[in-house]
């Protein structure tokens, strides 16, 4: 196996360049799960060198329709970058993407530096300045082929964007078990899920990460974004399409995919 910082460079080139450049005798399945994740840190760091910044974190892979699509069963924690965190109103090139597909999301912006084990549900409310709906954007690409937790924690849970919607709600309205997510495309509805999908609900996703990040030594801060997975499956955005994704109780977010002319 290559050397982590080379393994690295190749997620980051692609990132950008929607190619892979490793050697064909790589199996990402020999890194450990701490190797993996030093990849990803190095690759983070190759990011914020070239102007980028980490505003949040992702917990993917959380969902049994996910695990299920993937062939995993255990979560993983991916960072947010801007410029890629954009607000409603966006027209994207699905044809940019290394197979481009999205997930919708709730937004989690948090109101105070967190740190600690295992906190209780009114503490991690407690966190929460307000929540929004979102979209999340992946580059659903396994370069090695078949899905594994390596290539996936690599990768940064193949996260590629996210769009937040306007609406901004007090946590302490929702139940975080109960909201149904919905998806459209083209006004039509092409999947739903409860939020309890997402680990038995977002808070418990919340909690997880709060406990993996306190395990490295680090924090949740003031201000960060944080999207706890999704209920449903990948939907797949291969042609022009209006997509709307609803979220009970917490509001609604379009975003429009579109192919410019060659």
């Amino acid at each position: 196996m290559a050397p982590l910082h080379t393994i690295a460079a190749q997620f980051y080139h692609a990132f950008y360049k929607n190619e892979w450049r490793g050697a064909d005798d790589w199996d990402l399945r020999a890194l450990s799960i701490s190797d993996a994740y030093e990849v990803q840190r190095l690759i983070a760091e190759q990011r914020v060198e070239a102007g980028e910044r980490i505003v949040g974190y992702k917990v993917g892979c959380t969902s049994a329709a996910i695990q299920a699509q993937f062939g995993l069963d255990e979560p993983i924690c991916g960072r947010l970058f801007a410029p890629h965190v954009q607000e409603e109103g966006a027209r994207l090139d699905w044809s940019s993407y290394a197979n481009c597909a999205i997930e919708p999301e709730m937004v989690l912006k948090i109101g105070r530096d967190v740190q600690g084990n295992d906190l209780s549900d009114q503490e991690l409310l407690d966190s929460i300045d307000f929540v929004s709906p979102g979209i999340e954007i992946h580059n659903f690409k396994f370069w090695q082929g078949t899905p594994t937790i390596q290539e996936l924690i690599c990768s940064g849970g193949i996260h590629a964007g996210l769009i937040i919607g306007k609406s901004k709600i007090a946590p302490q309205t929702l139940d975080f078990r109960d909201e149904v997510f919905s998806v459209y495309t083209n006004d039509e509805i092409v999947t739903s899920a409860p939020a309890s999908e997402i680990m038995e609900g977002p808070l418990h996703s919340l909690r997880w990460l709060v406990n993996f990040l306190t395990a490295r030594g680090e924090s949740l801060k003031k201000g960060a974004w944080i999207i706890p997975g999704s209920p449903t499956e990948l939907i797949e955005i291969n042609r022009d399409t209006e997509l709307k994704v609803v979220i009970d109780r917490v509001g609604s977010v379009v975003a429009r995919f579109e192919k410019p002319p060659s």
